[in-house]
């Protein structure tokens, strides 16, 4: 979709990060924006920074969890902007820890907003889009613990291989109907995914204490400090992201991948793949199977 200008996006996790930088650099492309988010105060500050842009912008409290509640921001956002072309399924959340350590709580509530959150705007935005017979684009933020298994973070890593898978099937489902699909992959960014335990419900808090989802407390103390400041180093600022995003559904790229040092790290997970499906070749053959 080269030209957005006068298109319309919605935006779920829009009020703050990496949402809010996706709306910021989306205004600034011309389109008129709907940001869905949990958090009210957020929503009303995002609104206030947006509007001095001169874009159209609608704030709409969502918890992307309830379907009935999509589908009125989905109809909300149409009546004030018209047809949907660009869905951001953004939202997300996460918790630290071993697998044996995680509750059923911590499951619930990752895999409820991070995957079932995504799931619900694709069902409720997808027909829209084909009905209009104007293309458009999905963007699923996922991470680069959608590529990478993650130490302490297996419910997380769990929900981001989901989003990527479901993005690549997407893609080629939807290509025929002029619907590009592109997966957002970030690395550390400078947003506050860092306190996602400030929207957790209450039915579905932690069983096993107070959550965490920061690195540095699954290592011994010499190590933290290390750590985070390797994190922190290699943080990127939201905007950098949000013109990113702007430019893969420009470019209908499928894939964002934000911080390149990762790539070594991938490389290296194919090749012992790679490795796996040679072992299990000759074992077939040694076998006669």
């Amino acid at each position: 979709m080269q030209d957005l200008a006068g298109k319309t996006a919605f935006i779920t996790g829009g009020a703050s990060g990496l949402g809010l930088a996706m709306a910021h650099s989306f205004c600034a492309a011309g389109m008129r924006v709907a940001i869905a988010d949990i958090e009210q105060a957020a929503l009303e500050k995002a609104e206030a920074e947006l509007r001095p842009s001169n874009a159209e912008v609608l704030a709409l409290q969502l918890d992307v969890t309830d379907r009935a509640a999509m589908a009125q921001a989905a109809d909300r956002t149409e009546q004030a902007f018209g047809k949907v072309h660009v869905v951001c399924n953004n939202a997300g959340v996460a918790v630290a820890g071993t697998v044996e350590q995680m509750a059923y709580s911590d499951w619930d509530w990752v895999v409820g907003v991070n995957l079932q959150g995504v799931v619900n705007g694709v069902q409720t935005f997808l027909e829209r889009i084909k009905s209009h017979g104007e293309g458009g684009h999905f963007v699923n933020t996922a991470s680069v613990a959608g590529l990478l298994p993650f130490p302490g973070l297996s419910v997380y890593n769990t929900t981001k291989y989901a989003v990527l898978g479901l993005s690549e099937a997407m893609r080629t489902d939807l290509a025929a109907q002029g619907i590009g699909v592109s997966v957002l992959c970030p690395g550390v960014v400078n947003t506050n995914i860092f306190d996602s335990d400030r929207n957790r419900p209450a039915a579905l808090q932690s069983q096993a204490g107070p959550a965490t989802i920061s690195l540095a407390d699954q290592l011994p103390d010499d190590e933290q400090s290390a750590r985070i400041q390797s994190l922190l180093a290699n943080a990127l600022e939201p905007s950098v992201v949000g013109d990113m995003v702007l430019h893969a559904i420009q470019k209908d790229e499928p894939y964002i991948f934000t911080h390149p040092q990762f790539a070594e790290m991938v490389v290296a997970r194919h090749q012992e793949m790679l490795g796996a499906f040679e072992r299990w070749r000759s074992y077939r053959e040694e076998h006669g199977v």
